[in-house]
């Protein structure tokens, strides 16, 4: 093996080791991790905009949606629900 070959493979290796290797199994938790990040937040504010709420609280769950993200979308299915104002015609 001369100098330019090792040069190479270590040079290969040593930036696998140095970024980490991401294999098929990661690759699709990360996408699992992104597209639940996303959709969450979209569902949330799609019920946030098809609701009536009182005085200023539909902008209000938008703007805490949209800043705070999975954490308001999460925050408005807990809380955020309970406040829709109930229309007698709906099913929910």
């Amino acid at each position: 093996m001369n100098l330019a070959t090792f040069n190479y493979y270590s040079n290969k290796y040593l930036t696998m080791e140095i970024c980490g290797f991401i294999g098929p199994q990661e690759i699709v938790v990360i996408l699992v991790i992104v597209l639940v990040s996303l959709i969450i937040p979209i569902i949330a504010l799609v019920d946030v905009l098809k609701s009536n709420f009182e005085g200023n609280n539909k902008i209000i769950w938008v703007l805490v949606i949209l800043l705070l993200s999975i954490i308001g979308a999460i925050l408005y299915f807990v809380i955020g629900k309970q406040q829709k104002i109930k229309d007698p015609k709906s099913k929910d």
